[in-house]
């Protein structure tokens, strides 16, 4: 069993990687996608993204319940490719409609926590391969407003904690990965 974190920015090739492991793995790949089409634009790329994946992959939408679709999915024979955590976090931060101040403390949901805790306590467990595929998104400048910083924050710990469990971190960039922990793919 193998728990891998690939790790980049926008347009960085960090889905592209991810899916190539996948495919390396020779085993069943159960896809979980974490987008929601919440507007036009996304949904093309949902659309782009579903196209180029193989046929025969099994893909699983999932916006929220992480930790139950782990549970559910993950198997000796399988590699769960999750695609991706920032995407997950942001669905989880707006969901039901929450409406975060320009300014001040963020005060985040119940749900986020406990999704959280869940998907945290089945990564831990060994039962089959899994690949996340999540944004860095603290590398650049100090985000304006408190959701945005708030974001960034439960980003880089969730990216922290996820890596701490995974046997894998790679961080990619320009389409080439670098090995932070663990052996090269």
């Amino acid at each position: 069993m193998t728990r891998t974190l690939v790790l980049g920015g926008a347009r960085s090739g960090k889905s592209a990687y991810a899916e190539a492991l996948a495919q390396q793995s020779g085993k069943e790949v159960i896809y979980v996608a974490t987008a929601a089409a919440g507007d036009g634009e996304m949904a093309r790329r949902i659309a782009l993204h579903r196209a180029q994946r193989p046929a025969h992959w099994t893909t699983v939408e999932e916006k929220l319940a992480l930790g139950e679709v782990l549970a559910t999915w993950r198997a000796p024979h399988r590699l769960v490719l999750v695609d991706c955590l920032t995407l997950w976090l942001s669905n989880l931060l707006f969901d039901g409609g929450t409406v975060y101040p320009d300014v001040g403390a963020i005060e985040l949901p119940a749900r986020f926590h406990a999704e959280r805790a869940a998907l945290l306590a089945e990564l831990a467990q060994p039962n089959g391969d899994v690949v996340f595929v999540s944004n860095e998104v603290g590398m650049g400048i100090v985000p304006y407003g408190a959701i945005t910083r708030a974001y960034a924050d439960e980003a880089g710990r969730l990216n922290q904690a996820v890596a701490a469990l995974c046997d894998r971190a790679v961080l990619v960039a320009a389409g080439l990965p670098l090995v932070l922990k663990g052996s090269p793919c």
